[in-house]
């Protein structure tokens, strides 16, 4: 490892999908043009997949070299797939990093894939840095994947203080923990946005108001059960009066049986589309356009009250994980779903979202993650964690 704060710090940042990536973004750029660092991208897993509009090809659009690439996904998302595959990632994620030799790793989030990437860090006594820890996310088992990543982490990029907190409550220690704020706001200030008559034309679609988005994801707790909380989806969203967008689903255990059923579903109503890759102005742009959010992603959790946008979200795939007053939460039965889209759409309560304050951030964390990577010590104070008891 680097020991001294003269020589350009080899960091090596694991991307798996198009969802960190657009979160990455903003890190991406300031550790790109800061002199300190020498940035070393590892794309991997979905972006390395057709099936999921291969997305490296974005990372290359915007500018940036890929150092190593990690092809590890198998082409089935059965929980069988899904272990295989991650043992796959761990071994492939070791070649890139005995090739690499960086000095630091930089991960993000809760996905079994990221997590292939820290444990196959821990042999090299490679320092890992995580973005996103703290939160929860009862219904998936990306929860467990967060948690874990945090206990092998050694330097902890966090949204807000009670996440802090969590951190600390596992046993990391106070001066590892960074409150940075959520990336992915960063960017909000900076995005040319499309208008409608743009993302029509981008997409091939037309966008008559009202405009629900939609992104659902596996409840990976439960997948059996998967199909027929679709279904229920379905039919509630066929309820609603104005233009449909789905998003694809991520690469989770049976995922594809969800993309399935919305592909089956596309024909039976009218202004009704699925869009696989948005990229990031795309759907930002999707989101400030839309009158409501509808699904169980993470977007509708950290972005959307930025845009003081109402977000119906459905079930416990996002349960436990820390809300602003634009989040409507909802059973995942149709009547529930029906319930939760009038009231989002309700002009009174969309007036009670005017100057929403956004609990994840004020836009400034890649610069408070960039500092904190160029001055942390290489060292072996770095390296040896120690449990850090909270008062009895």
């Amino acid at each position: 490892m680097t020991d001294t704060a003269t020589l350009r710090r080899r960091i090596a940042v694991v991307t798996v999908a198009r969802s960190d990536y657009g979160i990455y973004r903003p890190v991406l750029r300031r550790l790109a043009a800061d002199s300190a660092f020498d940035l070393q991208i590892v794309a991997a897993s979905a972006h390395l997949s057709d099936a999921f509009g291969r997305t490296a090809d974005l990372i290359e659009r915007d500018g940036f070299s890929i150092a190593a690439r990690v092809d590890m996904l198998l082409p089935s998302d059965t929980p069988e797939a899904i272990a295989e595959s991650s043992g796959r990632g761990t071994m492939g994620f070791a070649h890139a990093f005995a090739e690499l030799q960086p000095d630091l790793l930089l991960v993000l989030g809760d996905r079994f894939d990221m997590h292939a990437a820290v444990v196959a860090a821990a042999p090299f006594g490679l320092p890992v840095a995580h973005i996103h820890g703290g939160e929860a996310t009862e219904g998936a088992i990306d929860n467990l994947f967060r948690h874990s990543i945090t206990k092998m982490s050694h330097l902890h990029f966090v949204a807000n203080e009670p996440f802090a907190r969590r951190v600390v409550q596992m046993g990391e220690e106070p001066w590892r923990v960074t409150v940075s704020g959520a990336p992915a706001l960063d960017d909000l200030d900076a995005i040319d946005y499309l208008d409608r008559p743009a993302l029509e034309s981008r997409f091939g679609i037309t966008l008559e108001p009202p405009v629900a988005l939609v992104t659902v994801h596996a409840e990976t707790l439960r997948p059996v059960d998967s199909g027929a909380a679709v279904d229920e989806l379905l039919a509630a969203v066929k309820t609603f009066e104005g233009t449909v967008v789905f998003t694809s689903a991520g690469a989770d255990t049976n995922a594809r049986a969800i993309g399935g059923r919305i592909e089956a579903f596309l024909p039976t109503r009218p202004r009704t589309w699925l869009l696989g890759t948005l990229g990031t102005e795309g759907y930002f742009s999707m989101m400030k356009l839309a009158s409501v959010m509808i699904g169980n992603s993470s977007s509708g959790i950290i972005e959307a009250p930025s845009f003081e946008l109402p977000v119906v979200n459905i079930g416990d795939r996002q349960a436990g994980r820390l809300r602003a007053a634009n989040v409507v939460d909802v059973d995942g039965d149709r009547t529930s779903i029906v319930g939760g889209i009038r009231r989002a759409l309700d002009p009174a309560f969309r007036a009670t979202l005017r100057g929403l304050c956004n609990p994840y951030g004020d836009g400034h964390a890649a610069e408070r993650i960039a500092d904190r990577l160029a001055s942390v010590p290489l060292d072996r104070t770095l390296l040896t964690k120690r449990f850090h008891d909270l008062p009895a």
